[in-house]
């Protein structure tokens, strides 16, 4: 019964999430619709750190170096080739996933902590590139007066923040969408496999480096994506909004909303980005330390995250793989049997 009555609990906070996003254009006003469009993009992003932190277990600092990498393309290709929308998702989705590649042989074969700083070296070194090439990306002044962008051929121009809300919120539940699917599929299984008990994967006959290099082309497309996004939202992009800052709110969020999560990634990643711009208006030069406590506590407190928290039928708690500490063997069985 308890069990029915969390799920029952859980579908009703998505039900009303859901529901706020798709009521929220109507409601709120322009400018408060294009903060909305921004969060969104970054929560996509924070879908990305999840997909490698919490399902392949390679957790993450630079997924704003992908980010970074589709939000340039976007523009770039929206100021001098095509304003169409879904041609530069693509793009973004192409070049995230492509910088992905670059960095693959550095990430995958690491584990653990050195995954982090491995991450936060490449986050950092391509945020520097960003600043210095000033003949492509503007420098520390980045790229104004972008193009705004048509969602399809044929279709009119982007021309208010309400409408550049709903194009991403449709783009957003879209990839969300594909993600979810794409974890309940055979791969998903196998990436889970990986996280939890990678030498038995691999002692089966299974390549887990495949594996693991598909999860992290994948989450630099989503992030790549989320650039274009973002671009589309503030019609402005500059190596500031990719600085370590970022990694550590998206991070943040992922904890909060469960690293096992998807759907929890995406609507802690959002939690996070409106608790850090109503900090930084009530509590000026203070926000950052209260972030910082507020992720020691989650670390704490609610080490599953606020989505992951199940319960066994005698009402102990089912064990969840942490940032550290993956799913013990009682809980991996039936994720092995593929």
């Amino acid at each position: 019964m308890r069990d029915g009555l969390l799920r029952r609990a859980r579908a009703t906070v998505a039900a009303l999430v859901v529901a706020g996003l798709v009521l929220a254009p109507w409601v709120v006003d322009d400018y408060t619709a294009a903060i909305l469009a921004r969060t969104l993009a970054l929560g996509l992003v924070g879908v990305s750190v999840a997909l490698l932190t919490g399902v392949a277990g390679l957790p993450t600092l630079g997924q704003t170096a992908p980010y970074a990498a589709g939000a340039y393309a976007s523009a770039v290709l929206g100021s001098q080739v095509s304003d169409v929308g879904v041609v530069q998702v693509a793009v973004a989705a192409l070049a995230g996933a492509t910088l992905a590649a670059v960095t693959l042989p550095l990430v995958v074969p690491a584990r653990g902590v050195i995954v982090l700083m491995i991450t936060l070296a490449i986050g950092e070194l391509v945020v520097t590139v960003l600043g210095r090439w000033r003949s492509v990306t503007g420098g520390t002044d980045g790229l104004a007066g972008i193009t705004p962008v048509r969602p399809l051929w044929g279709l009119p121009v982007l021309a208010s923040d309400r409408a550049r809300y709903v194009y991403t919120l449709i783009v957003v539940a879209t990839l969300v969408g594909a993600v979810l699917l794409l974890m309940r599929t055979r791969g998903g299984l196998l990436l889970r496999a990986a996280r939890d008990d990678e030498a038995r994967l691999r002692a089966s006959g299974h390549r887990v480096p495949l594996y693991l290099s598909g999860a992290h082309l994948a989450a630099g497309a989503i992030a790549g994506a989320a650039g274009s996004l973002l671009v589309v939202a503030q019609q402005y992009v500059s190596p500031a909004d990719f600085g370590f800052d970022t990694s550590a709110l998206l991070l943040l969020g992922v904890v909060i909303g469960g690293t096992a999560s998807v759907g929890g990634a995406l609507v802690g990643a959002v939690l996070v980005i409106a608790v850090r711009d109503w900090l930084f208006g009530v509590l000026p030069g203070h926000a950052p330390l209260v972030l910082g406590a507020l992720f020691v506590a989650t670390v704490y407190l609610l080490p599953t995250g606020v989505t992951r928290v199940r319960r066994q039928r005698g009402g102990s708690r089912q064990p969840v793989p942490t940032l550290d500490r993956p799913a013990p063997a009682a809980a991996r069985g039936p994720e092995l049997r593929v």
